[in-house]
C-alpha cells in the first residue's frame, strides 16, 4: 500500500471513529434525566443479607432483595444547609433530598440554579436494613432533628444530628458539613442491626447528548479503580475495603470515602441495568463524604486521592496527565483558553521530531510516485519482485514507507484523550477566554466563528499537504471532509474549548507544514546540486 494512501486512510479512519464516538450519541441520545425519572421510583432493590445479629459480608449483599416498602416522594424537609456555593436539603427520612448549586456558572438559560439530584431517584444517606420488617418500619418512621431549620455553613462547618426511633433500634446520624461540600458521617445504632447505606443514585445534572461516562466508580484498597457505567451493571460487583465509592455525572458526583479502614461496597443493578452503590454498615460507622462538582483543587484539598474520582473514560491513562498539565499551565496564566492554546503548542513541539520525519518522508514519496507507477506497470504480474524493487528504491532515496504513519497514529489517542478532558473538566464551566465572544468554554461558540475557522483551516491544511490519491472516492471524501466537520460542529453544540483546540492544532500544523515544505525544498536543491557537481567532476 502506498504511503499517501495509508496516511489518507488513517485520516478517514480518524474521521469515522469520531463520527462513531460522538455522532452516534447525538443521533441516538440516551434517555434524558426526566425520562429516567418517570421510570424509576425510590423503591429500589435493597441488598439481600442474612437477618441475624451480625452484619453480613459484602458478598452476600450483591443480589437485589425486597424493595423499599413505601414511596418517600412526599417526605418533608427537616433542614437546609447553605454555603456560598451550595444548598443541601435534608428530608424527614434522614437523606440528602436535594443539592442545589448556587454559583452563576451553573445557572441554566432561564437563570435558575442547578439541582443535581433526580427527583425520583435514591437519595444520598438512605439506609436499607437487612431485616425486612425493620426496613418496612424504617421507611414509615421519620427522623427527628432539634436544630435550626436553616443552617448557615458559609464560613464554618455545621453539625446536624438526626435520630430515628424504631421498635427495636434507635438510629443516630451525625453529619458535619463543611463549606466545600465535604462532610463526615457517623451512623450509630443502639443495638446491632445489619444495614447498608448509599451515597445515592448518580447525580442527574447534565442533559447533553454527548457520549459521556456516567455511573459509579469504586477505588479499591489495591488502588485499582472499578468503573461501572449506566446500563452495564451486573448486580454482583463487590469491592472489599474500598477507599472511594462515587456515583457521578459529567461534572458532579456524590461519594463516600474511607482511607483508613476502607468500606465493603456492593453495586446493585437498578432499572435499565444502572448501578447503585451501597456500603455495608455496622453499629458505629464513620465515613467521609462529598457531594458537588468534581473540581480538581476542591477534591485535592479534601484529600489528594479524591482526585481519582475525576473519570475520563477509556482514555483516562492519557487524559489525567493531560489534565494535570493543563491545570499547571492555567495556574501560570489564569485563562483556560490560552492554557488550551499553549498546551496544543506543547503537544506539537513534543511530537515535532516525529512529525518532521514523517512529513519529509511523505515529500520524498510524492516525488517517487511516478517511478512507483512505472514499477507497478513493469512488475504487475510479479508482486514479490515489485515489492523488492520498491524497497530498493525506498532505501536508495532515503524514504520510509511507514514514516508518516506514526505521527498520524499518535494524534488519534491524543485527540480523544483531550476530547474527554475538555468535555468533562468542571473547570471549563463558566471559563472565559475572550470576554464578549467566548464567555464559557464548556458551551458552544455562540457566533459559530470557531467551527467556521476549523473548517477553513482544515481546507487550507489540505491544500499545502502533499497528496497522491489513487482512489477517486477517497479523494472526494477527503475534499469534503472540512465542510462535513465544520457543519457537524455547527449543528452539534460542541464545547468551544474543544473546537478551540482543533482550530489551534490546525493552525500549528499549517505552520509546521510550511517549515517542513521549505526544509524539503532546500534538501532537494542541495541534493540536485550535489548530483550535478558529481556529474561535472
Amino acid at each position: 500500500m502506498e504511503q499517501q494512501d495509508l496516511n489518507k486512510r488513517l485520516i478517514l479512519a480518524l474521521a469515522l471513529s469520531f463520527f462513531v464516538f460522538v455522532g452516534y450519541s447525538y443521533l441516538f441520545p440516551p434517555a434524558t434525566p426526566q425520562a429516567v425519572e418517570q421510570n424509576a421510583t425510590t423503591s429500589q432493590a435493597a441488598p439481600t443479607v442474612a437477618a441475624d445479629n451480625n452484619p453480613a459480608p459484602a458478598s452476600q449483599a450483591a443480589q437485589p432483595g425486597n424493595a423499599a416498602p413505601v414511596s418517600t416522594d412526599s417526605a418533608s424537609l427537616l433542614a437546609s444547609v447553605t454555603s456560598n456555593t451550595f444548598k443541601i436539603s435534608i428530608d424527614t427520612f434522614g437523606r440528602i433530598s436535594q443539592y442545589e448549586l448556587l454559583e452563576d456558572k451553573y445557572k441554566d438559560a432561564e437563570g435558575q440554579n442547578l439541582h443535581i439530584l433526580g427527583a425520583q431517584q435514591v437519595k444520598p444517606l438512605e439506609i436499607r436494613f437487612s431485616d425486612t420488617a425493620l426496613n418496612e418500619e424504617a421507611f414509615k418512621t421519620p427522623y427527628t432533628y432539634d436544630g435550626n431549620a436553616e443552617v448557615d455553613a458559609r464560613s464554618a462547618a455545621q453539625t446536624l444530628t438526626l435520630t430515628q426511633k424504631l421498635s427495636t433500634v434507635t438510629v443516630t446520624k451525625k453529619i458535619v458539613i463543611q463549606p466545600t461540600g465535604a462532610y463526615t458521617l457517623d451512623v450509630s445504632t443502639s443495638t446491632a442491626a445489619p444495614y447498608f447505606i448509599t451515597p445515592g443514585h448518580r447525580p442527574m445534572a447534565d442533559t447533553s447528548m454527548y457520549m459521556l461516562v456516567r455511573g459509579v466508580l469504586v477505588k479499591g484498597a489495591d488502588n485499582v479503580i472499578l468503573t461501572v457505567e449506566d446500563g452495564d451493571a451486573k448486580g454482583d460487583e463487590t469491592v472489599k475495603n474500598a477507599k472511594i465509592a462515587s456515583a457521578f455525572d459529567r461534572y458532579v458526583a456524590t461519594m463516600f470515602y474511607d482511607f483508613d479502614k476502607g468500606m465493603n461496597v456492593s453495586i446493585l443493578k437498578q432499572t435499565d441495568d444502572n448501578p447503585l452503590i451501597f456500603v455495608e454498615g455496622n453499629k458505629n460507622l464513620h465515613l467521609g463524604g462529598y457531594i458537588g462538582p468534581k473540581e480538581y483543587h476542591t477534591l485535592q484539598a479534601i484529600n489528594p486521592e479524591l482526585t481519582d474520582a475525576i473519570e475520563f473514560g477509556w482514555f483516562t491513562f492519557l487524559s489525567k496527565p493531560f489534565f494535570k498539565v493543563l491545570l499547571w499551565i492555567h495556574g501560570l496564566i489564569g485563562n483556560w483558553g490560552w492554557a488550551i492554546i499553549l498546551f496544543t503548542l506543547l503537544v506539537k513541539l513534543v511530537l515535532f521530531p516525529l512529525s518532521y520525519k514523517g512529513m519529509m518522508s511523505m515529500q520524498k514519496l510524492k516525488d517517487l510516485a511516478p517511478k512507483m507507477k512505472e514499477l507497478k506497470e513493469k512488475h504487475k504480474g510479479d508482486p514479490a519482485k515489485l515489492n523488492a524493487q520498491m524497497m530498493e528504491m525506498y532505501k536508495k532515496n532515503g524514504a520510509n514507507p511507514m514514516g508518516g504513519c506514526l505521527p498520524m497514529l499518535l494524534q488519534i489517542p491524543v485527540f480523544f484523550a483531550l476530547y474527554r478532558v475538555l468535555l468533562n473538566a468542571d473547570e471549563l464551566q463558566g471559563a472565559v477566554w475572550i470576554s464578549g465572544w467566548i464567555d464559557n468554554l464548556a458551551i458552544a461558540d455562540p457566533y459559530y466563528i470557531l467551527p467556521v475557522l476549523m473548517g477553513v483551516s482544515m481546507w487550507f491544511q489540505q491544500k499545502i499537504t502533499p497528496n497522491n490519491f489513487t482512489d477517486p472516492l477517497q479523494e472526494k471524501i477527503f475534499q469534503w471532509f472540512p465542510v462535513i466537520m465544520a457543519g457537524m460542529f455547527i449543528i452539534m453544540p460542541f464545547p468551544s474549548g474543544l473546537v478551540l483546540y482543533w482550530v489551534v492544532n490546525n493552525l500549528f500544523t499549517i505552520g509546521q507544514q510550511y517549515v517542513i515544505n521549505n526544509a524539503y525544498k532546500k534538501h532537494k536543491a542541495a541534493a540536485v546540486a550535489a548530483h550535478k557537481k558529481g556529474k561535472d567532476s
